[in-house]
């Protein structure tokens, strides 16, 4: 660094009176000592002003607990899907098996992987596209498209059918081992690549596939290609369907439903202009599946289409920054009710394109909105969301959250097509695509 400048003498000098100065960080020495920082910048003034109670709200089914696992984005979507299965089975609790959904996004995000090691085999091994390829592996994180293009190609099917097992709900030595395989594997793969093996290279590509398949049979259970579903019904009547299969439960009872359900965004940065729609390069699960898209919109709009689908009685999955302002006790995001640069002294003021552009925050979980609280000039100032962190807690694992947070970090939601009105054209105008580390594909990291 040319013409740095060091810290001086007189600079510690003037710093230890700014501090002997400092009459509130004076006082918080000793609450500092003793004291976990999070619950002393809690303010119960604010917290109170939060009340779990919502004037649109759409019933939904009990939480779903997706445990030691980053499944969120399969828990939230088998959450939108179960309210329709759900109904047409006459059911007042039901849930379709994430460890399905689970098991063939692996398998395929392995074979993923293969492919984008070989594409990027003549880029040197340091490059940022191959050290990220390589760093991010085969993880849990996803992407509403990339469950659909997971539904869409190997069906769905009861959890009852496909139960969880110690593996599927512990994923982390896992996804440890198939990533420790690949990686041993990424070398050869990318020799043989470059050196235009091409039989060699198919024969690796099943190698590793076929030994895949069988480790996740073992830590998941073979999946399904027929079986019988049998269920209880709210009138306490037993119904047994033979014959079924993953397709043709998904043909049954979902349809075409997630052909009419798109991705929207808001990503305020100087690099995504609004009504554009967007991808991110080596963001996906399938192989020939359709890439994963993203239509920027102004926050006034992506609101308005969120609370449209809720007044209509549909939930919506959504992404957001789960790690901000969170009061686990109430089940309760909201900024107001820390105010953390009282006790700190700093100030940590930053813009929402800032937030992203500089890592401050980005998505990390995908949960659903079921209710909204308008106010008397129909303005949101409260979110009803379901989680999948289990059925404890104040709200039996239901959360709120303010429209304060909301705005500042809430990224992505899904919604129907049908709500966009003229902007519907703009899905089929040119995706623009982004760098593989873009904010827009971290919750699939």
């Amino acid at each position: 660094m040319k013409n740095a400048t060091p810290i001086s003498c007189c600079e510690l000098k003037s710093f230890g009176e700014f501090h002997a100065g400092d009459t509130v960080r004076q006082a918080m020495k000793p609450v500092f000592a003793k004291n976990n920082m999070g619950s002393m910048a809690f303010l119960t003034a604010e917290a109170k002003k939060m009340q779990f109670f919502f004037n649109h709200e759409v019933k939904t089914m009990g939480a779903t607990n997706q445990k030691s696992s980053g499944r969120c984005w399969l828990f939230a979507a088998t959450n939108v899907l179960r309210e329709i299965v759900g109904k047409k089975l006459n059911v007042d609790q039901f849930e379709l098996s994430q460890s399905y959904l689970a098991f063939w996004d692996k398998f395929e995000r392995v074979n993923y992987y293969i492919e984008a090691i070989a594409d990027t085999a003549c880029e040197p091994s340091n490059s940022r596209v191959v050290d990220y390829i390589v760093e991010t592996g085969v993880h849990d994180g996803g992407q509403w498209d990339m469950f659909t293009a997971v539904v869409k190609k190997y069906g769905i099917v009861p959890k009852a059918v496909y139960p969880e097992t110690f593996q599927s709900s512990n994923t982390g030595m896992l996804n440890r081992h198939i990533n420790n395989y690949l990686r041993a594997k990424t070398p050869v793969i990318r020799k043989l690549v470059q050196e235009g093996k091409t039989e060699e290279f198919a024969a690796l590509r099943k190698e590793i596939l076929e030994k895949t398949y069988s480790f996740l049979c073992a830590c998941y259970d073979v999946p399904p290609t027929e079986f019988d579903f049998e269920y209880q019904d709210k009138d306490k009547n037993v119904v047994t369907e033979k014959g079924l299969t993953p397709q043709s439960f998904r043909e049954k009872y979902i349809g075409d439903y997630l052909d009419d359900y798109v991705s929207i965004v808001h990503a305020p940065t100087a690099d995504k202009p609004f009504d554009k729609l967007y991808t991110v390069k080596y963001l996906g699960n399938v192989v020939g599946g359709a890439p994963v898209k993203h239509l920027n919109l102004e926050l006034c709009e992506f609101k308005k289409l969120v609370i449209d689908q809720i007044k209509d009685g549909e939930i919506v999955w959504f992404g957001s920054d789960c790690g901000k302002y969170g009061d686990g006790d109430r089940a309760c995001w909201d900024q107001d009710q820390y105010d953390e640069d009282l006790i700190t002294g700093f100030d940590t003021a930053i813009s929402k394109a800032d937030m992203l552009d500089y890592h401050v925050s980005a998505m990390n979980h995908a949960m659903c909105l079921t209710g909204v609280n308008l106010d008397e000039n129909g303005a949101p100032n409260r979110w009803k969301i379901e989680n999948s962190w289990g059925d404890g807690g104040a709200n039996k694992g239901y959360h709120m959250a303010s429209d304060a947070w909301f705005d500042a970090y809430v990224f992505q939601a899904v919604v129907n097509r049908k709500y966009l009105g003229e902007k519907a054209a703009l899905l089929d105008g040119e995706l623009t695509e982004l760098e593989p580390w873009d904010p827009m594909g971290s919750l699939a990291d």
